[in-house]
């Protein structure tokens, strides 16, 4: 695991570019609301923003980068492609379309977002983001929510394709009490970096006597817990607010280290998604 000092830190991706190990995600934030937060993150430090066509507010996302006074070049912005535009054609034109909307003359990652629509819409899919890469469209690519036999299914296909191409992310949801660790074993022996979206649960594990038992040992919030129990995993957290003392919050997870006996403690074994769960619902 790399050092972690802070929100500059950083992992190398399978494409050489960089990625910062703590992002801010904007799912479910009104695009009215998502440009002043994410605007606030900014200025808080953060230089990771995760966004997504379905999230319909990436042209807020866009503006916010753009006003912060920050070089483009400092800031990793993502989008994703989402179930109704897979297959080659319709994610060529969601690639050009997300670059309009948010007024980006790239992205430094475009995910497939769920493995909707089969294997031939999936594969197509990927083709186009491996054109859309070697364009300038975007600087890496992945996957989000694909189970193993999907990666099993993407892998098998790069290696007969010989196109060269790469996964450089896995976007997940990722917490304490969802064990996904089939699919982060399988991506991390790839060097292939885990994002963790929802790492907070939705929130819905604030209350856990476990994470109150350890906030008091470390002097920490239960969500400063979850984070940092994500970055120690080697996963890239996005965790999601819009108030802005709980955004500097969730970055504040970089001076202190949970024991390995706590992180064995977090490990609980148990699968609940708060969310929806691709990896396991389509073939």
């Amino acid at each position: 695991m790399v050092a972690l000092h802070g929100l500059r830190s950083t992992y190398r991706l399978n494409s050489g570019y960089e990625i910062p190990v703590l992002g801010y995600g904007v799912y479910l934030i009104a695009p009215s609301k998502t440009e002043q937060t994410t605007r606030e993150a900014l200025r808080l430090g953060y230089r990771h923003v995760d966004s997504a066509i379905m999230y319909r507010n990436e042209r807020a996302c866009g503006s916010a980068i753009a006003s912060s006074g920050i070089d483009r070049s400092e800031i990793f912005f993502t989008t994703k492609i989402p179930p109704e535009s897979m297959g080659y054609n319709a994610t060529m034109r969601a690639i050009d379309s997300s670059l309009r909307t948010a007024e980006q003359e790239y992205f430094d990652l475009i995910l497939l977002h769920a493995p909707y629509g089969g294997k031939e819409a999936r594969l197509g899919s990927w083709r186009a983001l491996v054109e859309a890469q070697k364009a300038g469209k975007t600087r890496s690519i992945g996957v989000s929510n694909f189970g193993v036999h999907h990666l099993d299914e993407l892998e098998g296909h790069i290696k007969s394709s010989g196109d060269g191409s790469k996964i450089d992310v896995g976007q997940y949801e990722l917490h304490p009490w969802l064990d996904h660790s089939d699919i982060v074993e399988w991506l991390q022996r790839r060097n292939i970096v885990v994002q963790a979206y929802s790492p907070l649960a939705h929130g819905t594990r604030m209350k856990e006597r476990l994470l109150a038992e350890l906030g008091k040992k470390y002097g920490k919030s239960p969500a400063q817990i979850m984070i940092r129990w994500g970055l120690q995993k080697g996963f890239v957290p996005l965790p999601k607010s819009v108030t802005p003392s709980r955004i500097k919050e969730n970055s504040e997870v970089f001076d202190f280290e949970l024991s390995e006996e706590d992180m064995k403690i977090l490990h609980t074994g148990e699968y609940s998604p708060t969310d929806w769960d691709p990896t396991v619902d389509y073939d």
